[in-house]
């Protein structure tokens, strides 16, 4: 297994999905547990007006970031019925369709987790120092928010 931190700022193709399920697995209270749910957030081919986009460029502060990502999965555990929650957002140049972000979460049940893993995507976007520039195949950019 990949040596791998429950959260963090990532570059591109230093940590997989399958690195994050192999670390949640191996949490001795995963035992507990009765569901795994995850979340993949992916480069979107068009912007909500209709825009082809050709790439976006990740930036992020990485050590508030970090801190950002641990505070998040920290106060989602201390919830009744969630085991872990583990989120990486990878920074670098990505092209429609790649990976930008991972979230897993296990829980006590299917209801714990797909309350805690909608939490944990809504959360990381307003409370991660992490900023996107999109790339237009019409040649303009910009930064972009959600």
């Amino acid at each position: 297994m990949v040596d791998v931190e429950r959260v963090g700022i990532d570059r591109k193709g230093m940590v997989s999905l399958q690195d994050l399920l192999n670390l949640a697995r191996s949490n001795p209270e995963v035992e507990k547990g009765g569901a795994i749910a995850t979340f993949t957030g992916i480069v979107r081919g068009y912007t909500h007006d209709g825009r082809e986009v050709q790439k976006l460029e990740i930036e992020a502060y990485e050590e508030e970031a970090n801190r950002a990502l641990a505070r998040i999965s920290e106060e989602l555990c201390s919830r009744s019925g969630v085991i872990d929650v583990l989120i990486h957002h990878l920074v670098g140049e990505f092209y429609v369709g790649e990976d930008l972000v991972y979230v897993v979460v296990v829980g006590k049940s299917r209801k714990d987790v797909f309350q805690a893993l909608e939490e944990a995507v809504e959360r990381y976007k307003k409370e991660a120092a992490v900023w996107k520039k999109e790339y237009l195949k019409d040649g303009t950019s910009s930064w972009i928010s959600d």
